[in-house]
């Protein structure tokens, strides 16, 4: 097989052409890299194995390891395939290996190298043209549901799609989906039966059609190299020398290709940080990286520690908080060394509510841009999109121009604008509305209009796109709690100005501006000042980790946080949600230790009082929920409202329990609200477990707060000592 010709197997790459005049002597290729850095290049044959952590320069070494190859003449770049995740990252590769002159190489994603070789080969394997590539697989998976005549909202319909990938990219068939979701710990946005049943509908309408979907191209591209062998040897011929990025990100049907690809060689050289893996959920496991040295026992091992992006402080951080973590990834983790200059300190900041928390975030990072940090070199990473809404506000009042990436401005999202358009027609036509009869205040009015769109008093479980849709709507809600509080005399009409006023605010053109995104999305980017926020328990870790596993991911996500950062970074969390809130919430349990005055992990971390080298509220921190039954620290929302474990046994007065259901059924049709807008079953199952006996043991139920205490104690005080009702106060 010859080097990259047109008559080579495949089409040519289009940046083949563009090439750089080579530095002559291979040696240069060499110059700038670090000792383990030139390892890596050096080691051309045999499988090699790079562990790089975050900031270490993998790109480099990796790209001036094949050029190092070319200009030596022991690699031809036609016969090289480097693939990654991205498109971005792929097209990095290629200009850093245009210009040491290895512009032949074939730099790819796995879906981009599997879809040449199977457009290639389809016509002599199966004959005619690939079947059309599915763009985009909901419609179909929303007809698939029809047909099974199961019902799904947008958002089930997202996350469906989604379970439907994770199936087929770790190679489980539709009558299999539902054991291997059990197995997993998966948390399933239906019935794991059901969405088998769509599964193999949606698999039998695009046989029906002759589609194909993106999984499919590397399904069909496995199928032929293990069926064809005539075709696995033309593609071993062709590609002879690997190399694979982030291999921490790979799926077992990926891994799968590239054994194919492969054959039984050993020219492979992978790199990946198992400190990274962020995306298990999509089918990503470390898992092959860290057997690398099993599967591979003549494996050269380069480990690359030498961090170039980050200060020692920030570098500091990152490395306690992979001392904390445990599990078989945490074995495997790279103790960083700074390269640069010392810089400032981490800062950790307390505030007492989510407002004050935005609203100092942006004077800080005001102060950075005057002190002539670009906008566009600070980030603010949270860990789900719904918090966006709070910041691209403070932002915008605060005239600092912002960008979001990897998700919709808050007042663009599909559900947003359905509420905003239902809102603002209950505020024409309320009077007319049975939905609004008798409901006593406007945060009341703006829950049973936002009930209508999904919204619930308890969030879904699992994560996706039906949470992500519930985070949008609870995020109104509050809104609508913090405007009543600082207008008492505020209507429904008054609110859809202000929501109205600030989408307008927050359309305005940005060129350069402050980064806001999620924390998944941004892996893979780096910034000069980086503001953590929202780093409360049952955000970081969010609510629905469960399992070990899950929470460690979690410190894993927030690990990816620490380390984008050059040079400042800054951690908060606020005790509160809204202004005059109870102080209820703690700060994540990954920074025991680490921020200043907190206990070590073990020792009662999250229960001090101390803790916070600045202080954005006054109010004191409560400390943790214990179980009443075992004394574990309790960080589920339902189990916190209980006071107890899901699992530990109930000391609940059953008749107490239906007494408050009865009155409670009472309450919501003299008010015209859902029940749960009284108090939720969870609440309720509280109540009926703790039997309080004055207004302060109630108060300390989770769901009791100062105003319902107010309107609804004496009723349920009564209750609780065998009396009747006193009935509402005419006044409250």
């Amino acid at each position: 097989m010859t080097a990259a010709t047109h008559s080579s197997l495949f089409p040519q790459d289009p940046d083949a052409g563009q090439f750089v005049e080579p530095p002559r002597d291979a040696d240069a290729v060499l110059d700038g890299l670090d000792p383990e850095q030139r390892e890596v290049a050096t080691a051309l044959h045999g499988p090699v194995c790079v562990l790089a952590g975050a900031g270490t320069g993998k790109t480099r070494a990796i790209t001036h390891r094949i050029a190092y190859g070319v200009r030596a003449g022991i690699l031809q770049p036609a016969s090289v395939l480097a693939v990654t995740f991205t498109n971005r990252a792929a097209g990095e590769m290629r200009g850093r290996l245009r210009q040491l002159g290895a512009g032949g190489v074939q730099a790819r994603t796995f879906h981009s190298a599997a879809l040449r070789q199977l457009q290639y080969f389809w016509p002599k394997v199966v004959g005619g043209e690939l079947p059309r590539l599915l763009e985009r697989k909901v419609q179909l998976v929303a007809e698939s549901a029809a047909r099974c005549r199961i019902r799904l909202d947008r958002n089930e319909l997202r996350d469906v799609t989604g379970e439907i990938e994770w199936a087929k990219v770790t190679q489980t068939v539709p009558g299999d989906y539902p054991a291997a979701v059990a197995k997993s710990h998966r948390d399933a946005p239906r019935d794991p039966a059901e969405i088998g049943q769509i599964y193999a509908m949606y698999e039998q309408l695009k046989r029906d059609r002759s589609v194909i979907d993106f999984e499919d191209v590397l399904l069909l591209t496995v199928g032929i190299l293990q069926d064809r062998h005539d075709i696995a040897d033309q593609i071993r011929g062709q590609y002879q020398h690997f190399v694979v990025d982030e291999y921490q990100d790979v799926s077992p049907l990926q891994q799968r290709l590239l054994d194919l690809w492969m054959g039984d060689r050993e020219n492979l050289c992978v790199v990946g940080d198992a400190s990274q893996t962020i995306y298990s959920f999509t089918g990503a496991t470390p898992d092959h990286l860290l057997n690398f040295r099993t599967r591979h026992p003549s494996a050269t091992m380069v480990k690359l520690v030498r961090d170039y992006r980050s200060t020692p402080q920030v570098v500091h951080l990152a490395n306690g908080l992979l001392n904390q973590a445990s599990g078989r990834a945490a074995e495997h983790r790279l103790e960083l060394i700074s390269q640069r200059d010392a810089g400032p300190e981490p800062v950790y900041t307390e505030y007492a509510d989510e407002p004050a928390e935005a609203e100092g975030t942006a004077r800080r990072i005001r102060d950075l841009v005057a002190a002539g940090v670009p906008a566009g070199e600070i980030a603010v990473l949270y860990r789900i999109n719904a918090q966006s809404e709070v910041y691209e506000q403070a932002l915008a009042d605060a005239g600092v121009p912002y960008q979001l990436r990897g998700a919709e401005r808050f007042f663009e999202r599909q559900e947003v604008r359905e509420a905003g358009a239902a809102l603002r027609g209950a505020a024409r036509f309320g009077g007319n509305d049975s939905l609004l009869d008798d409901v006593v205040d406007l945060p009341s009015q703006v829950r049973a209009v936002l009930s209508t769109k999904g919204w619930t008093t308890e969030p879904p479980t699992g994560s996706g796109a039906v949470r992500d849709r519930w985070e949008s709507l609870a995020a109104l809600v509050r809104l609508a709690e913090d405007f009543v509080r600082a207008r008492p005399e505020a209507t429904l009409g008054d609110l859809v100005t202000e929501l109205d006023e600030r989408a307008a605010a927050q359309h305005a053109p940005t060129v350069q501006g402050v980064t806001l995104a999620s924390l998944h999305a941004a892996k893979g980017l780096e910034w000069d000042a980086v503001f953590l926020v929202g780093l409360t328990e049952g955000m970081m870790p969010i609510t629905y980790a469960k399992t070990d596993e899950q929470v460690e991911e979690e410190r894993r996500l927030l690990y990816v946080g620490v380390t984008r950062a050059r040079l400042h970074i800054s951690l908060s969390w606020a005790l509160s949600r809204a202004p005059g809130g109870r102080a209820s919430r703690r700060p994540t349990r990954f920074l025991s230790g680490l921020r200043p005055g907190s206990p070590a992990p073990g020792r009662g971390a999250g229960a001090s009082g101390g803790g916070a080298s600045e202080r954005g509220g006054r109010r004191k921190r409560r400390g943790p929920v214990l179980c009443r039954v075992c004394g574990t620290t309790l960080t589920d929302a339902g189990e916190m409202k209980l006071m107890r474990c899901e699992g530990c046994p109930s000391d609940m007065d059953e008749g107490l329990y239906e007494r408050l259901r009865e009155w409670r059924s009472d309450q919501a049709k003299q008010l015209g609200q859902p029940a749960y807008c009284v108090f939720t079953d969870k609440t309720l199952m509280a109540i009926a477990e703790s039997v309080p006996g004055d207004d302060g043991e109630l108060s300390r139920i989770s769901g009791v707060g100062g105003r319902k205490l107010e309107r609804f104690g004496a009723d349920v005080l009564a209750i609780c000592a065998g009396e009747e009702p006193v009935g509402e106060d005419e006044e409250s």
